[in-house]
């Protein structure tokens, strides 16, 4: 069908109060910034809801970029016709042919904000319903929960008419909780902790740790695939490559083997906090499920926060590892989180870590490294880049030439 017209409805932003105009305003952005390969869409984000004017554009590619926006309850393809009966009545019975199963039944719920047309949303609902009949005549009406609802808005400047809804991605507009860091792994869990954060309306920077040549271009490219993977939900992401070769091997250099893990980890949480304040950040989000590997025991934790007073979330910590999969397979980044190019903690990690290490031994092995020249020497090397769905499509389909 050629859908002119999608009606958004807000869900939660409801609830916002004084606050709604910014939340809406916030969403409206993410909506444009995902919608920026379609100039042709127009935005109009009111109070209670939000219309995007196709103006021409293929609403078969739009839609499904929408089912991933974030702060959108649900949302409603229409169809403008002549605001006459004969071109209503049409288009309804083009609607209701297009979505009837037999058994099913239907509802017509009318809607005036043009009060001079020529019937009130009573008579519009018996008239329209009239024309399902003469299509249908066995078809049933049910006031509370049919199976469809065709609903029929009259404007100013035509008649607006839908059938579907559509449930978009819930959660509160990327942005609107200010802006995290996550530490992006090349495994299974840190995307869907990114995921679930940006629900919040957390605008997330991928933050990950290459340690060539001992990581591959293979495992950076990885990285970069599951960011791209949960870039639509923002329209895009930041991706900071950090340099962590030099560090890893004086790390294993210095320290004991037992504790090379932890150190690695203190390591890489200064290094985040650092890029957190020089990006304006407010907290650090990684995807630390609790006992699931040496450093997510409580002990771990606690000799590993100690570098930062800087806020944590982890958004998986107490799910089960089935649970985390099966965000993963539903954000699509579970195949490819499986694929063997080894990141830099699995390349470096000892056969026997520490599961319940001693804060003061960390820091006593920690002593024997130039942590300050360390990390200034990487802070110099990142490299910062975009990453965006159609970004990363264009790369796969490149490497195929």
């Amino acid at each position: 069908m050629n859908y002119t017209e999608i009606m958004i409805r807000y869900g939660e932003l409801s609830t916002k109060g004084k606050n709604r105009k910014i939340f809406i305003s916030q969403l409206a952005q993410n909506v444009k910034r995902v919608l920026g390969d379609y100039p042709a869409v127009k935005i109009h984000a009111d109070r209670d809801r939000m219309h995007l004017l196709l103006n021409g554009e293929d609403s078969a590619k739009i839609l499904p970029k929408l089912e991933k926006v974030f702060g959108i309850q649900t949302f409603s393809p229409s169809v403008r016709v002549e605001k006459t009966m004969p071109a209503i009545r049409e288009m309804v019975q083009i609607m209701i042919q297009s979505a009837y199963q037999p058994g099913q039944t239907f509802k017509i719920t009318s809607k005036r904000s043009d009060h001079s047309f020529e019937l009130d949303t009573n008579e519009l609902n018996r008239e329209l319903g009239g024309a399902v009949f003469e299509i249908f005549p066995e078809i049933t009406v049910q006031m509370k929960k049919p199976n469809i609802e065709i609903r029929v808005e009259i404007r100013k400047e035509g008649a607006y008419l839908s059938y579907e809804t559509i449930r978009g991605a819930g959660g509160l507009p990327v942005g609107t909780s200010g802006r995290g860091m996550l530490m992006l792994s090349g495994g299974i869990d840190s995307p869907v902790a990114g995921y679930l954060s940006m629900k919040r309306g957390v605008e997330v920077e991928a933050v990950h740790f290459a340690s060539p040549p001992y990581t591959s271009e293979q495992a950076l490219q990885k990285a970069k695939d599951l960011a791209a993977k949960i870039a639509p939900y923002a329209g895009s992401i930041q991706f900071i490559e950090v340099p962590f070769t030099e560090i890893q091997e004086e790390i294993k250099r210095v320290v004991p083997e037992g504790y090379l893990m932890t150190v690695t980890r203190r390591m890489m949480l200064r290094l985040t906090d650092a890029i957190r304040a020089a990006r304006k950040g407010l907290v650090i989000i990684n995807g630390e499920s609790l006992g699931q590997v040496a450093s997510q025991t409580l002990q771990s934790m606690v000799a590993i926060n100690e570098v930062t007073t800087t806020p944590i979330i982890r958004p998986v910590v107490s799910m089960d590892k089935g649970e985390i999969i099966e965000i993963a397979e539903k954000i699509d980044t579970f195949e490819l989180a499986i694929q063997p190019f080894e990141d830099c903690c699995t390349i470096f990690a000892p056969p026997q870590p520490k599961t319940r290490p001693k804060l003061d031994k960390a820091q006593a092995y920690e002593a024997r490294l130039d942590i300050e020249g360390l990390m200034a020497r990487s802070m110099a090397g990142l490299k910062v880049s975009e990453i965006t769905e159609q970004s990363e499509q264009n790369k796969e389909f490149s490497d195929l030439l």
